[in-house]
């Protein structure tokens, strides 16, 4: 049965709230122990759900600041009976008015319960030991009675807040890759309503409040996630039209232009200056050995002449000669993970790597087509190999595949001495020539 005085000094008011925190307060469990530090933590984190508010916590850190042990434990006795002088000069100078504001804000939110003195004052007696026999003051029991509560509020708070950051990381995505996606086909001039999609974009993010509920955001990332998904199922369906479309041309000019089959690794000999020849799978090694015999002059331009009718030796458009696909790709080794299976083993399977390098980089189908009609499919894809090779070197790869076509039909570029930069590069520059 209690034996204390339940009721508040002075003129403030019993009620059955402050009777409910008493009683709540007295309900402690045998060898309860918390760690205050802890524990206030904690309250800072629940602070909304508890009614508090950044102010009221600074005064229970300062009353925790007189319990003497780290642990609140009933053993320890639970009440502090600091003056609300001593309570302003530990909250930094806080008014004793504002101080006592902030006192009946936390008995209000059952956080503390007031053991008045007979006279309302704060103070201990003590035995004849010197040990505490009964304190007035504020008692901690109600925190230690509510720690756990507490920090079950604390993870639920804790839990929301990431939450929220989740579904805005989310969201931010989301905004990124709808804007990029409908910049990307309005360039590309794909077919469909982007101006409209925009605006619909626009409406959703510009219909969020200002300080959105965490409901707003799960239903404003549902939208946005469907409104991605319709953009992006819109150029899924363009690009394996293109690609569809695109393989039949690039396939039919292969056939046209040149024997796919002819040259399938790095050659043993081959010219480092634009112009050079390949000799056919059959015939490899002849031009070194005329070279060897010293046939020079005339005679080995005669030669060299009749080779270059030959199948092995490409002549594309644009007056540019293709080198052997094994220098191409001793040169260009980042292509071999873009090719069908990881692998390229023919002047097909460049081009096929090519035309996903081009959508990787940026690069336009028209820009791409335009360089395939004037230099030829074969050295065009040797370009974009080249290209994303130097990837880290070339801020625009449409510019520069555009820029390298015009020179290409003026008869200003030269394939050569590109392969032989990445050759160098990769420093593989010392490869024997003959």
């Amino acid at each position: 049965m209690h034996t204390g005085s339940v009721t508040p000094f002075g003129r403030r008011s019993m009620t059955l709230g402050m009777l409910a925190n008493q009683v709540m307060a007295r309900e402690i469990k045998p060898d309860q122990s918390v760690d205050k530090w802890k524990l206030f933590r904690a309250l800072c984190e629940a602070k909304a759900l508890l009614g508090i508010g950044d102010r009221a916590l600074a005064v229970l850190n300062s009353l925790l600041t007189f319990y003497p042990k780290n642990e609140l434990a009933q053993e320890n006795g639970l009440v502090v009976f600091p003056s609300n002088i001593q309570l302003s000069l530990r909250t930094h100078g806080m008014a004793e008015q504002t101080v006592r504001r902030h006192l009946a804000a936390l008995v209000e939110a059952g956080l503390l319960v007031r053991k008045d003195s007979p006279n309302g004052k704060r103070y201990v007696r003590r035995d004849s030991a010197g040990e505490i026999d009964e304190a007035f003051g504020f008692s901690l029991a109600p925190l230690l009675a509510r720690a756990e509560e507490i920090e079950q509020l604390a993870a639920a708070v804790m839990a929301e807040r990431l939450h929220v950051q989740r579904l805005r990381e989310r969201i931010t995505l989301c905004r990124r890759d709808i804007a990029k996606l409908i910049e990307a086909a309005v360039e590309e001039e794909i077919p469909g309503d982007w101006q409209g999609l925009h605006r619909e974009f626009r409406d959703l993010i510009e219909g969020l409040p200002r300080s959105p509920t965490t409901a707003q955001l799960e239903l404003l990332l549902d939208e946005l996630t469907a409104l991605r998904t319709d953009i992006l199922n819109r150029l899924e369906n363009q690009v394996k039209s293109t690609k569809q479309r695109g393989n039949a041309n690039y396939i039919e000019r292969h056939i046209q232009n040149s024997n796919p089959e002819s040259i399938s690794e790095l050659e043993p000999s081959f010219e480092t200056k634009q112009g050079a020849t390949a000799e056919p799978d059959n015939d490899r090694g002849s031009l070194t050995a005329a070279k060897g015999r010293g046939e020079t002059g005339h005679h080995f331009a005669q030669k060299e002449e009749e080779q270059s009718r030959r199948p092995g030796v490409r002549n594309d458009g644009g007056g540019l000669k293709s080198f052997p696909l094994g220098l191409v790709l001793q040169a260009c080794p980042e292509i071999l993970a873009y090719g069908p299976d990881g692998l390229i083993g023919n002047w097909r399977d460049l081009m096929a790597a090519a035309v996903i390098v081009r959508s990787m980089l940026g690069v336009s189908p028209s820009a791409y087509e335009e360089a395939a009609n004037v230099m030829g499919p074969e050295n065009a894809a040797t370009v974009m190999a080249c290209i994303l090779e130097r990837g880290g070197h070339i801020n625009s790869a449409g510019g520069y595949l555009r820029d390298l076509t015009r020179r290409s039909e003026k008869g200003e570029f030269a394939i050569g001495p590109m392969l032989m930069a990445l050759l160098k590069a990769n420093g593989q520059g010392r490869l024997k020539v003959g």
